[in-house]
């Protein structure tokens, strides 16, 4: 039997094993707290950073490399609808019509490059344009957020490149939706006018940014004049490679001189990415007139 005197003695000593316990670190998915001698000493949780996205170019890690560069990049080699294509036997439809309104806007461009610690690799030159909805095709409307040039085209019609090609990227209002409409560009006589204020101010050097207030682009002017088109769905051409992109290809090519057309590939060395498998995909064109086959 204990002794009534020594009852408050013993609960002391009970409370103070309760304390001690509350004091022991999480054991065997028991969540408790460290006693504060341990508290300096105790293994902290590492910081995870987010992975920084890897480096892709045209050259040593190539449109060939792109799809094990990283696992954000792999479906530039898993995909089963990618871009950019050959473009032969269209199957020709009654397409919706597309409906373009491209406000004259600011001149913002950059030569971009991509990052990766500290190397940058020049990749095109894009004009950056934020004026709000400007396509409308199906009955949704894309804004356009930017165009770029490639040269030689990345896409090929019955085989043939042409000597570069503007892509114009367009995204809905919540962001789920991309379209691409890509223009080809073929050598002309002519220097094309639309497109001096562009050639201009070409910045020479990589993440080099102009941002000329006072000078604006009539993007309308950028465009051939026959809305024939052809479609089909695709990818982004550059990692990360998304697909369920739409896009529309406009049939006729527009021209640049030869000189405007040099003045570009002196900055940039063919950043095309080769034709892609179509996987069964169809394209579909609203040309009415047979696709040349010479």
């Amino acid at each position: 039997m204990i002794n009534k005197f020594l009852l408050p003695l013993l609960a002391v000593v009970l409370a103070c094993s309760l304390a001690a316990c509350e004091q022991l670190t999480k054991q065997n998915g028991i969540t408790t707290k460290s006693s504060p001698e341990s508290a300096d000493t105790a293994v902290k949780t590492p910081t995870i950073e987010p992975e920084k996205d890897a480096h892709w170019d045209y050259e040593e890690d190539g449109p060939a490399k792109w799809g094990s560069l990283s696992k954000k990049y792999a479906i530039c080699g898993e995909g089963k609808g990618q871009s950019p294509i050959d473009i032969e036997n269209a199957s020709t439809s009654e397409l919706p019509e597309i409906e373009t309104n491209f406000p004259s806007a600011e001149l913002k461009i950059i030569h971009h490059a991509h990052k990766a610690d500290v190397e940058n690799t020049g990749h095109t030159i894009q004009v950056d344009y934020s004026e709000g909805d400007t396509l409308k095709m199906d009955g949704i409307d894309y804004a356009l957020l930017q165009y770029h040039f490639h040269a030689p085209s990345e896409h090929t019609v019955n085989g043939k490149h042409t000597a570069m090609e503007m892509h114009m990227v367009h995204r809905t209002a919540d962001g789920k939706n991309l379209a691409v409409v890509g223009v080809l560009i073929e050598p002309g006589t002519q220097t094309n006018s639309a497109f001096d204020p562009i050639w201009a101010n070409l910045p020479n050097k990589k993440s080099e940014k102009n941002h000329l207030e006072n000078v604006e682009v009539d993007v309308n002017q950028l465009l051939p004049e026959s809305k024939a088109t052809y479609r089909y769905d695709g990818s982004l051409t550059t990692p990360p490679c998304s697909e369920k992109v739409k896009w529309v290809i406009f049939s006729n090519p527009i021209q640049l001189s030869a000189a405007q057309i040099g003045k570009f590939t002196q900055l940039i060395k063919e950043n095309n990415r080769p034709t892609q498998p179509l996987n069964g995909r169809m394209v579909k064109t609203d040309r009415i007139e047979e696709m040349d086959s010479n």
